[in-house]
């Protein structure tokens, strides 16, 4: 007879009391071992990508950056000029300084993200979109809606609001040649009184730790410019002009127009890469938290398991002492 025949004959032919216990040792405190385990693994791994876009954002975040601080100087000369040009009493006007008398057509740009994952970003932008699509509904016959990025035309397709237009092309890097086309367009179509009003909603970049989710007015600019401008001038002119006042503005008025749609692109751009470098550190830190109070639970109920085991393994031993 062997060892373990042995002992089960000692004990009527039963298994001994030690190895059933120790086969079947605590399995709550093991599944739940297991399963703090497994949790603080994914989470991990989770916090690897969350740290891993971070940074990525952050890197952007640079580059898009210096883009927008080196065109906000000349955006805000231009914008100066064109102001100063349309308050010094001059003879002369540009169509793009005048407002229509009529309110047939408005367009409401947004500029969103493709991407989400950088918090509260494109849900700021469209609330405030919406405040001004709803005054604007109400002021002009017809109103048409144009996005930029996949998360607003989802936002509004979700509200059943039909775009006309939507662009998901521009990235967090906007080049000015593809703004520019869109520029022409609402040119042409404002030059040709095809539209009245064109208000761009968007997150303005005041500094690294404050952005601002607007809408400005850019057509007509006359509005735009005497906002700036701050305050209008009391002389005749501080311009000398050559050939003319009037071959100057019709120069001078649409390339700030495009200066400061594509400011606005800009400014955009590099709100979201620090809306996400923002929304992922706060995600890296939540999961690190998180995998802390993880490991001390799951400590617990090692130890807990580990002791249990001891426990039916002594008691084993004095089972067979008896």
């Amino acid at each position: 007879m062997g060892w373990a025949g042995a002992h089960d004959h000692k004990f009527g032919g039963q298994s001994p009391p030690y190895k059933y216990l120790v086969g079947r040792a605590h399995p709550t405190n093991m599944a739940k071992a297991r399963a703090l385990d497994k949790r603080r693994k994914s989470i991990r791994n989770i916090r690897k990508i969350t740290r891993t876009m971070e940074l990525i954002a952050t890197a952007r975040f640079k580059k898009a950056m210096d883009r927008a601080t080196a065109a906000s100087a000349y955006t805000r000369r231009i914008t100066q000029v064109v102001a100063d040009l349309a308050t010094a009493g001059l003879e002369v006007s540009h169509p793009l300084l005048e407002e229509h008398d009529s309110n047939e057509r408005a367009i409401l740009l947004v500029l969103t993200a493709n991407r989400g994952l950088c918090g509260g970003y494109n849900g700021a932008v469209f609330r405030a979109a919406m405040v001004r699509y709803t005054e604007l509904k109400q002021a002009y016959t017809h109103l048409d809606m144009e996005i930029a990025g996949k998360r607003g035309i989802a936002a509004a397709k979700f509200r059943k609001i039909h775009l006309t237009h939507s662009y998901t092309h521009f990235n967090d890097q906007p080049k000015f040649e593809e703004v520019d086309a869109i520029a022409n367009r609402y040119l042409e179509a404002f030059a040709t009184r095809k539209l009245d009003r064109l208000d761009v909603a968007y997150t303005k970049f005041l500094s690294s730790s404050k952005q601002a989710a607007v809408v400005e007015t850019l057509l007509p600019l006359g509005s735009l410019e005497g906002a700036e401008a701050g305050q209008k001038q009391t002389t005749e002119s501080m311009y000398e002009f050559l050939p003319s006042a009037a071959s100057i503005l019709e120069e001078v008025v649409p390339a700030s127009f495009r200066a400061k749609l594509f400011k606005c692109f800009l400014d955009a751009a590099v709100s979201e890469q620090i809306a996400r470098m923002v929304a992922m550190k706060s995600a890296t830190e939540n999961a690190s938290e998180m995998i802390k109070e993880l490991s001390s639970d799951y400590n617990r109920a090692r130890q807990g398991q580990i002791t249990g085991e001891i426990m039916e393994i002594i008691g084993g031993v004095e089972a067979l002492k008896g």
